[in-house]
């Protein structure tokens, strides 16, 4: 016990912004794509999915990791999806008592939350590995992460597709909508540009620390 102690790494605000940067659950490791391109149509519906996930991520990391030496390893993946399950009926629930509006335009991606491959990945390969404060800083990076990449999203898709922001008109009378960014092609042309700029950035920074080192 006090090995483990030992060997495992203290929480640093490296803890935080890995998932919001060095591991983006969507420009850099490519998960939960469905909804990405799904909801992102207007920033209020990608606000509300990132809200949701991340509080799915935090309440599932934080009871996997609490649990972790008491569940059976034989079931563990069993486990994690019905202990997943619980936090997103939740979920489910309040969006649905909050605004009916919002829940009927999230549909059926509030219930695929539960076979989000993010959320059963960081449970398997975080959660059940790390003490529960650990897991749930580390479940907040990764749900700001994907919070600010659904936003990212959301907003350029509902500023040229809809001439809105969060419901109200930024552009004056004679502003022609490019409506093919609310549909489904628009998501896919959004994202791989953000995936662009995101891998230039990287490797902006990547260059620059090689720069640093060499001198």
């Amino acid at each position: 016990m006090s090995n483990k102690r030992i060997k495992e790494a203290p929480i640093t605000m490296d803890t935080f912004l890995k998932g919001v940067w060095e591991e983006n659950p969507v420009f850099v490791m490519l998960l939960g794509m469905c909804p990405v391109l799904a909801v992102t149509n207007s920033t209020i519906n990608a606000l509300a999915m990132g809200i949701a996930t991340t509080f799915v991520l935090v309440g599932s990391g934080a009871l996997i990791s609490l649990l972790r030496h008491t569940i059976p390893r034989q079931v563990r993946i069993a486990t994690y999806i019905i202990i997943i399950a619980t936090f997103v009926t939740i979920v489910d629930y309040v969006i649905q008592a909050v605004s009916l509006e919002l829940y009927n335009a999230l549909g059926a991606f509030i219930q695929l939350i539960v076979v989000n491959c993010m959320i059963l990945g960081r449970a398997e390969s975080y959660a059940s590995k790390n003490r529960i404060t650990k897991s749930i800083v580390s479940a907040l990076g990764m749900g700001t992460g994907f919070t600010v990449a659904l936003l990212c999203l959301g907003t350029v898709r509902e500023i040229l597709g809809a001439g809105t922001l969060l419901g109200f008109p930024i552009f004056g009378a004679d502003f022609e909508p490019w409506v093919i960014m609310i549909l489904p092609p628009g998501g896919f042309f959004v994202l791989g540009s953000w995936l662009l700029i995101f891998a230039l950035l990287k490797q902006r920074k990547t260059k620059m620390e090689g720069l640093a080192r060499a001198r």
